[in-house]
């Protein structure tokens, strides 16, 4: 019983909000049901009292009123219509939005575990299907309800013999749907599963669409995701073939009852225990009955079908961030830009056996420019991931303006940094959106003078629309080295106390790093600026210079110095200075 009502249960808290709607489109349905279980009446009496009698005037005056009643129906079938769709699609929308805030609520550690396909299936598949739910449910079962208990009392004022016919052959209609709709909501669920994985693959493969081609592999990925689509196929057709059996066995019960009815009911007639008007307004009655069953379970079967996309959606709703603001946050003292790591030991969680971080500690003063360096994989990037606090370390403390980072609200902490990225973000929204995203308030000539200084204006005048020009989907538009220009006009924009630069000048040639580099160093002395990089000629002027490998600071000083006492440095640059 749990399961039959579990979409219900997960729909109504979205629907709750709306129940003056839903009130109004609950008159509207009381007024059609009204006037279609009156029109009932009104057939018997054109049969007993206008065709049987012979009374022209009493037959005038009935069909009349049944004209009354056909309009009370229409306006009520209107009321109930509109007010449900509204709601209907109001659902559907909070349920998205509600998605997508917990989405971006989620630290990076969940999307290391999730595939993006999968989720953004979760996010538009699996709420398409329960956007009929609210028409269905809380609409249509409930108006065929109606119905079928308004009918079923006009049945028993009839004919109480016919009525407990009826009462006999209900549980009959009734067994094949809780049977089926079982195995309707297993498959139902897999279907979502199987059409979450096909899109999950489609969707990555068509990001990676250079290097598919590159290695020509077109042919290899369209096998894999025709065996998704035809594994997707194959169930979604013997979901539905369960759901028209089940529509069919109920409607084959529901009519063939009625046809016994109507044996009975007839023989009634003829041997004068009932009137014809009695027994058409029985049928009528009877017919409304067998059509609301019908409709009701077939609702049933969309509910089941709708259980397997809620439960989805439940599963993501219910998934916890390894990271959130505290219960009560701390506020951050004015900002001096200080940032510090004390004995911190930190692993991945999707990576618990490899530590990227073993008693680490460092401390960069405010106004500090401190690079940092080592080979690939020795932890530089994790330090940067520690800060913007996306993971906590395991133990050990990270601070910023001598406050630990995981007593302070995660959008007061992040407000902090301005982070320029080795592989940087680029919205498929205009050149001028995507560098106001650093500052949502500027204005256009914040913008351009932020794009002066990281020398974007120079390839933004070429653009068809100049500012204004769509980047396309990631910046596809875009040379890597353009992309970089962009994300650090974005930096600058947001004139942040602590400026994090992850290889922001690794996509650039060597004229526009020269101009970007010194763009960058004018900046920097505004801020405390840690800088991540593998060239090191790009980071010989700064304050400080760490080395940092297998997770622990290995040395650190000047340029000249780190020359003479570490080893790890002087074969780095001596490697470089060989090319």
């Amino acid at each position: 019983m749990n399961q039959r009502f579990t979409v219900l249960s997960f729909m109504w808290p979205f629907v709750r909000p709306y129940w003056r709607r839903i009130a109004i489109a609950m008159f509207g349905l009381a007024l059609a049901a009204g006037a279609v279980l009156a029109i009932g009446e009104g057939l018997k009496r054109v049969i007993d009292q206008g065709f049987a009698a012979q009374d022209s005037a009493k037959l005038d005056a009935i069909l009349m009123v049944m004209v009354v009643l056909a309009l009370a129906q229409g306006i009520g079938v209107y009321i109930r219509f509109s007010n449900i769709a509204w709601v209907n699609n109001r659902v559907v929308n909070d349920i998205r939005q509600k998605i997508y805030h917990h989405l971006l609520t989620l630290s990076p550690a969940f999307f290391e575990r999730e595939r993006v396909g999968d989720v953004l299936s979760r996010l538009s598949n699996d709420t398409q299907v329960l956007e009929g739910v609210v028409s269905s449910a809380f609409s249509w079962a409930l108006r065929n309800l109606v119905m079928m208990l308004g009918a079923l009392v006009m049945l028993a004022i009839t004919s109480l013999k016919l009525l407990a016919l009826v009462l006999i052959g209900t549980p009959l209609i009734i067994a094949p749907v809780v049977l089926l709709g079982r195995r309707v909501q297993r498959l139902a669920k897999l279907s979502q599963d199987r059409l979450a994985d096909a899109l999950a693959r489609g969707d990555e493969t068509i990001h990676a669409v250079r290097t598919v081609q590159a290695y020509a592999r077109e042919d290899f990925e369209n096998a894999r995701f025709m065996d998704r689509i035809n594994a997707l196929f194959g169930n979604a057709a013997e979901r539905e073939r369960n759901s028209a059996l089940l529509t069919s066995i109920v409607i084959v019960l529901a009519f063939t009852g009625i046809s016994l009815i109507l044996w009975i009911g007839g023989r009634d007639v003829l041997a004068g225990n009932m009137t014809a008007g009695q027994l058409s307004a029985f049928v009528f009655y009877a017919v409304i009955v067998a059509t609301a069953v019908g409709a009701i379970a077939e609702v049933f079967g969309q509910l089941k079908r709708a259980a397997g996309a809620s439960e989805r959606i439940r599963e993501l709703l219910a998934a916890k961030s390894e990271v959130e603001s505290p219960a009560q946050p701390v506020a951050l003292p004015a900002a001096t830009g200080a940032v510090s790591f004390s004995n911190v030991n930190f692993s991945y969680p999707t990576r618990p056996e490899q530590t990227a971080l073993k008693d680490f500690s460092l401390v960069v003063r405010p106004g500090e420019v401190v690079a940092l360096v080592g080979p690939s994989g020795a932890g530089k990037s994790t330090v940067f991931q520690l800060l913007l606090r996306f993971y906590d370390p395991q133990s050990g403390e990270v601070s910023v303006d001598g406050t630990d980072v995981r007593r302070v609200a995660l959008g007061e902490l992040r407000s902090r940094f301005a982070h320029v990225s080795q592989d940087p973000v680029i919205f498929s929204d205009t050149l001028l959106e995507n560098v106001r995203y650093g500052r949502l308030d500027a204005s256009d000539d914040e913008v351009r003078a932020a794009c002066d200084a990281a020398h974007v204006t120079e390839f933004a005048t070429q653009l068809a629309k100049g500012f204004d020009s769509p980047l396309g989907e990631r910046g596809v538009l875009l040379s890597g080295g353009q992309r970089q220009r962009v994300a650090i006009a974005r930096a600058i924009l947001a004139n942040r106390p602590v400026l994090l630069l992850d290889e922001a000048t690794s996509a650039l040639d060597s004229e526009s790093e020269a101009l970007v580099t010194d763009a960058l160093e004018k900046i920097a002395r505004k801020h405390t600026t840690l800088i991540i990089a593998h060239r090191l000629s790009t980071v010989q002027n700064a304050d400080r210079i760490v080395v940092i490998d297998d997770g622990r600071v290995q040395a650190e000083g000047t340029h000249s110095a780190l020359l003479a006492d570490s080893p790890l440095y002087a074969r780095l640059a001596a490697l470089q200075l060989q090319r």
